[in-house]
């Protein structure tokens, strides 16, 4: 059986952002034989849960690439299916951000409203896993320059993991598209 790979976007992103455009198009290039997703996620936590969960099936051989919220969620599924995950300048304890975001949005690429709602911070809070039981499974792209979350966040909490810092960038990861190989090798597709 082929391995998984899914890309799990940030908020209020989708899989048409930047990095999924570069991911996917690294993947068909370079392992056209992978199977490979960039999935678009409902903004409900659980609803997304479940569908990165259906996405996976039965797959025995899974690795996941997320981005901010989505390395949140990636880790929520690694934690769970003792898998490899790839983690762009993620978010930790999302809920202590996102909520000074708290109403309702407009995504004009997925063309629909979403709200986030106090509810959705209590259960991203629940979803948090309160330590990690292999951090050996992470590969974590940080950047300080990140301005919309603490890296030191995510230095303090993935420690253990194969941690690349760099200085500077931003929230986007500046200068992604060169990190793909590495990623790709962690992600142990040869």
């Amino acid at each position: 059986m082929s391995k998984k790979v899914v890309y799990l976007h940030g908020f209020a992103s989708s899989s048409h952002s930047e990095k999924a455009r570069l991911t996917s198009a690294f993947f068909a290039c370079h392992y056209p034989h992978i199977d490979y997703a960039a999935l678009d996620l409902p903004y409900e936590p659980v609803a997304a849960l479940a569908l990165i969960k259906q996405h996976l099936g039965s797959a025995r051989e899974v690795a996941l690439i997320g981005s901010s919220l989505g390395g949140f969620l990636a880790t929520c599924i690694a934690e769970q299916l003792n898998c490899r995950a790839c983690l762009i300048n993620p978010a930790v304890a999302p809920h202590t951000v996102l909520d000074k975001h708290l109403g309702r949005y407009y995504h004009p690429v997925l063309q629909q409203h979403f709200d986030v709602t106090a509810a959705q911070m209590a259960t991203l809070e629940q979803l948090m896993p309160k330590q990690l039981k292999q951090p050996e499974n992470y590969l974590l792209l940080l950047q300080s320059g990140d301005e919309v979350l603490d890296y030191r966040l995510a230095l303090d909490y993935y420690q253990g993991a194969d941690i690349k810092l760099s200085e500077g960038g931003d929230h986007s990861y500046v200068g992604y598209a060169a990190q793909l190989a590495t990623i790709a090798n962690f992600c142990q597709l040869a």
